[in-house]
């Protein structure tokens, strides 16, 4: 099995688009954005993400996007992969297709729309872990899904899959992602538990998890970064001091869904990566106001 070590802030990359038509993806833009994030000394990078607009990418369209990331990181970072579908079969195609590309790992979300029980969820990773050898994060963001994958699935996934190596929990509930930590802590191999709530992040470290998919790290990624690199460093206090710098961006989010609130901020701060495809790409006047009003105040803070 390929090896890869998850840690510190992993960027969901958002996708750039053009304004045409079709939105198609600006592959320019793309390796221009991820140059920023980077530079912004970020651990990680992961497209298809909800930041990344895997939900609305063709399959065309996300191997080009997957290879043209994997290029332009060049081995600096990790690149995982979500290559979660709601089929079975077409999620094993996507991840292998990822491990062609030569991504480090795959993240898998769980399907979606249908409820799944737990045994089906078990099976369908069973089947992934069983087609692919590269480690996967499982993926559990029950309030875009409608699915949850409970601690003891996770920790009998971990357990029985060497290549399933880990969770991101992006459910919103720190009880959630303590028991995710708790319940593989303990597991004969080492484990990655992952916040996908940026809020979460240094929770999550404190807890014995390894860090978080940080969808504001495309927005500020220095920050975010800071709340890892100042963890490890027992720096405490610098860590948390990190954490409240990103919390004023919440303050949009009531105005429109995150992933289209975070790539307005992006391109509001002058880099042209285009709106969220359509139709999820709708700010209000009064967000884009209290947006602006969020960078105004975070540009007083050195925050760029």
């Amino acid at each position: 099995m390929k090896t890869c070590d998850i840690k510190g802030i992993i960027v969901p990359i958002i996708t750039p688009m053009n304004d045409d038509p079709q939105q198609s993806v600006n592959h320019a833009e793309l390796r221009n954005h991820i140059e920023r994030v980077l530079a912004g000394g970020v651990h990680g990078i992961f497209p298809f993400g909800t930041n990344g607009e895997g939900y609305i990418l063709s399959t065309k369209e996300k191997e080009e996007v997957l290879a043209t990331v994997i290029d332009q990181v060049n081995g600096r970072v990790p690149v995982i992969a979500g290559s979660g579908c709601i089929s079975t079969y077409e999620t094993i195609q996507m991840s292998k297709r990822a491990e062609e590309l030569g991504a480090d790992a795959i993240s898998v979300i769980t399907p979606s729309f249908a409820v799944a029980s737990q045994k089906e969820l078990y099976d369908h990773y069973a089947a992934v872990a069983e087609a692919v050898d590269l480690p996967i994060i499982l993926y559990n963001i029950p309030p875009r899904t409608g699915n949850k994958i409970l601690p003891e699935t996770v920790q009998a996934l971990c357990r029985d899959f060497e290549n399933i190596v880990g969770a991101k929990d992006s459910s919103g509930d720190i009880d959630n992602l303590k028991a995710y930590i708790n319940v593989t802590k303990d597991l004969p191999k080492k484990t990655y538990i992952i916040a996908g709530n940026d809020g979460s992040i240094l929770t999550c470290l404190k807890n014995g998890g390894v860090g978080g998919i940080a969808g504001r790290g495309n927005i500020y990624p220095r920050a975010l970064a800071d709340i890892y690199d100042k963890f490890i460093a027992g720096d405490i206090a610098g860590a948390e001091a990190a954490q409240e710098k990103v919390v004023s961006i919440q303050r949009v989010f009531k105005f429109g869904n995150p992933n289209t609130c975070i790539k307005k901020f992006v391109k509001e701060l002058g880099y042209p990566v285009g709106d969220c495809r359509k139709p999820f790409n709708y700010l209000s006047d009064e967000g884009l106001a209290e947006l602006r009003a969020v960078i105004a105040e975070n540009e007083a803070l050195g925050l760029k």
